[in-house]
């Protein structure tokens, strides 16, 4: 039987590689289970995994695809920081949020982080990394648009030992509940992350007695190499040259903008090279994204066009190579505001998808909402003066590809894994109802194949008063289309007031409800793939029946007369 040159057989290795596989989903439902917020346990804006002992990853659970990216940085921040031998005990639990360092993302997304040991020496690191409904700052729900440095966005964690050899740090755990408006959910989010670190631990150590150290240690060699392989015999079969794009951000929250943003992908042989020099320098509100994120979201593009199919490991991005002058909107420096970073990011991430899908059609579809279409509506159960905080990321309409319409309803390729709140716990836990939740037919993302709807989705205010923040992107510049298919649309939240007026909100903090008020999401819908007047009869008469298009557009966009509207 083959072995490896400390003489472990391959079936051994491959029995340990599955079982760190089924360890990160574990962690992952260990997480999603004992959560306190609707927003972990519900929608899932969550990531676990596990390292070797030099940080690279070896397993991970579902969960936000701009987490997935930054786990790596969060373990070797703790390693770098505590560097000094013996520094790293067994039982320790670091907390880091520093967007700038191994957080990568804002104050409200808390990394957790465990090394795991044998006989004294460290094996690996657990971790996970959580967004947390309250960490104090400014705006109720600690995400604002109003931030134009990092101080006013809640409390900042740079990595201090909140476990230490097994012993919790009680001022930390006091200083976080004085701090935050909820202290019961981010403290039982808190001790959630804890129980899902301790369950990684016990299921590593398990495999190191069940097969030994050196097995352990072999399988995850192996299976990071394994990675790089798979990556780079995929790389070699990609178009080569260099492929530019560039796309602008709206606005930063506090009325400046628009923003451009700078990409152009280089692919070799043996390298895939984003470059976003001469991208817009970072500014004075709070979208800007920093390093660690950027090479997130580089990750996801570049396993999306390599190995979508392969469970992540951080050899598979060996090949990658990120590059962005210090300062940029997707690269920014202390004390830059971050709290609604996810829209630099998310943007980011687009540019790069546009940079190559002309080039790359079997692997990328046309522009998406490229959105978290985030709102947040808050205020106070008047019986019993407890706060509630409505948060979320939302659904929108999907790029169409090349042989079928886009997806529908869909969450933005930052979102990965995650789901709506359902209506039933918004409504209990929250004071609001949900009136419609709908496709819409505005009318975009006209193709051979369509982009996917976006969704109108209304929220009627039944408490006395409560207060509204958006963070929503592509609010001026909608998706973009491919090969002659049109533009989606654009994002946008309407509030509806009780006396009849209307007002229309990209990103905003603190506008103030009543009771009788409406809020209306609008979500974009995708852009389109190829000439709208090369679309058969028989889909759009489909999407007339199913309520996607209306009547007019098929006449006006598509070409079609005599369709019958009955349906409509």
């Amino acid at each position: 039987m083959a072995t490896t040159a400390s003489g472990t057989d391959y079936f051994t290795i491959e029995v340990i590689q599955q079982a760190l596989a089924a360890m990160g989903d574990e962690m992952f439902t260990v997480l999603r289970r004992t959560a306190h917020s609707p927003l972990i346990f519900e929608t899932l804006d969550c990531a676990v995994g596990a390292t070797d002992a030099n940080g690279e990853i070896v397993a991970m659970g579902n969960g936000i695809t701009g987490f997935l990216g930054t786990l790596d940085a969060a373990v070797r921040d703790v390693i770098t920081k505590y560097a000094k031998p013996g520094n790293i005990a067994e039982g320790d639990i670091y907390i880091l949020n520093t967007p700038y360092e191994g957080g990568g993302s804002h104050l409200s997304d808390v990394s957790l982080i465990m090394p795991v040991f044998d006989a004294g020496r460290i094996v690996g690191y657990v971790v996970n990394k959580a967004h947390w409904t309250e960490v104090g700052g400014m705006d109720p729900g600690s995400v604002t648009t109003k931030s134009n440095e990092i101080y006013q966005e809640g409390l900042h964690f740079p990595n201090v030992r909140l476990c230490e050899r097994g012993r919790m740090n009680d001022a930390v755990i006091e200083m976080i509940r004085a701090n935050v408006r909820m202290p019961d959910m981010t403290i039982g989010d808190m001790w959630a992350g804890i129980s899902a670190l301790r369950m990684g631990e016990t299921r590593l150590k398990t495999l190191i007695a069940k097969y030994g150290r050196v097995a352990v240690e072999d399988a995850m060699v192996k299976l990071l190499d394994y990675g790089e392989a798979m990556a780079r015999r995929e790389l070699k079969k990609l178009p080569k040259g260099t492929f530019r794009a560039k796309d602008y951000l709206d606005n930063d929250g506090l009325g400046n903008g628009p923003f451009e943003l700078m990409c152009a992908i280089t692919i070799t042989d043996d390298e895939f090279i984003c470059d976003f020099t001469g991208s817009h320098p970072q500014v004075t509100g709070s979208i800007n994204a920093t390093f660690v994120n950027l090479c997130s979201r580089a990750r996801a593009l570049f396993r999306a066009v390599t190995t979508p199919h392969v469970p992540t490991n951080g050899g598979m991005y060996r090949p990658l190579k990120v590059i962005c002058p210090p300062g940029t909107i997707v690269s920014a420096m202390p004390p830059a505001a971050c709290s609604t970073y996810f829209e630099s990011a998310i943007m980011a991430l687009d540019i790069m998808w546009k940079a190559v899908a002309q080039v790359i059609p079997e692997r990328l579809s046309a522009g998406n909402l490229a959105s978290t279409c985030q709102l947040s509506i808050g205020g106070r159960n008047p019986k019993t003066g407890d706060m509630w905080m409505m948060f979320g990321p939302f659904v929108g309409g999907w790029g169409a590809e090349r042989d079928h319409d886009g997806g529908r309803g869909q969450f933005s390729a930052a979102n990965g894994q995650t789901f709506n709140v359902p209506v039933e716990i918004t409504e209990a836990r929250y004071g609001i109802e949900v009136e419609q939740y709908t496709f819409h037919t505005e009318s975009g993302g006209a193709g051979e194949f369509r982009g996917g709807n976006g969704v109108h989705l209304d929220y009627r205010i039944v408490a006395d008063t409560a207060t509204l923040g958006t963070g929503i992107g592509r609010y001026r510049y909608p998706p973009w289309g491919v090969a002659g298919g049109r533009d989606g649309t654009c994002s946008y939240a309407k509030v509806i007031h009780r006396d009849g007026s209307e007002e229309i909100y990209g990103k905003e903090s603190r506008i103030p409800l009543v009771k009788g008020d409406l809020v209306r999401l609008s979500t974009a819908t995708g852009a389109g793939y190829g000439d709208p007047r090369k679309r058969s009869r028989a889909r759009i008469e489909s999407d007339l029946k199913n309520g996607y298009i209306t009547a007019e557009e098929a006449r006006q966009t598509y070409g079609i007369e005599g369709l019958d509207v009955s349906a409509q």
